[in-house]
């Protein structure tokens, strides 16, 4: 069995837990440390400074390979405000595959939602009377840096916050910002377990035929 901590993370908290090089003004950044006081867990995967919702922590590297490794294609649901009147054509981009500078996304599941029933921001998105707002849900199974603002700004409909709402059958329901909860699973198996080798059955010792008369 192993742990796994559910964590709410708010806006402009580092996903680790020291802060080194500071921000840009010199000043300590918030970090995990912050929030969480549980010995011996790490972050399964990563979630910008500026974004916000689900981050798991884990004290197994098996699970946490598992939950952050690109190969297992977890996916991933974020709750995003963009920037416009998202159009059907962007959609649909988003839906077959964006072409960034570097690759091209796989496939994602999008589609509209209302304004969800979120905790307020601070400090808030910025607000323009003449630009309206939209809302998308967003599932990815990749964890490429800075993925799904990437790919909204590709379409034209730049992000302006973004919120993980779940990672698997895991999601941040009932955890408010900097909450967390922990949950027991159950560890995936090592290597050397699905590699360990049944035991070898006895070959019968073939019949000899007598010698001739």
């Amino acid at each position: 069995m192993a742990m796994l901590i559910l964590f709410n993370k708010p806006f402009r908290v580092m996903c680790q837990f020291t802060d080194e090089k500071g921000g840009t003004d010199g000043n300590r950044r918030a970090t995990l440390a912050d929030w969480i006081n549980i010995p011996g867990v790490y972050p399964a995967g990563r979630l910008d400074f500026e974004s916000e919702g689900l981050l798991l922590l884990t004290d197994n590297g098996q699970l946490q390979h598992r939950i952050a490794s690109p190969r297992q294609k977890m996916p991933k649901t974020y709750w995003v405000q963009v920037e416009g009147d998202i159009s059907d054509d962007a959609l649909q981009q988003l839906r077959k595959g964006v072409e960034l500078k570097d690759c091209k996304t796989r496939p994602a599941e999008v589609t509209p939602m209302e304004p969800p029933n979120l905790w307020p921001r601070n400090p808030p998105v910025r607000y323009r009377e003449s630009v309206p707002t939209s809302w998308i849900q967003m599932t990815i199974t990749e964890g490429r840096n800075r993925q799904v603002r990437r790919m909204t700004a590709a379409v034209g409909f730049p992000t302006l916050r973004l919120v993980r709402y779940g990672i698997g059958d895991w999601s941040l329901e009932g955890l408010a910002p900097g909450e967390s909860r922990a949950v027991t699973v159950h560890a995936p198996a090592t290597r050397s377990q699905k590699t360990e080798r049944k035991p070898k059955k006895s070959r019968k010792p073939s019949a000899r035929r007598s010698p001739r008369p």
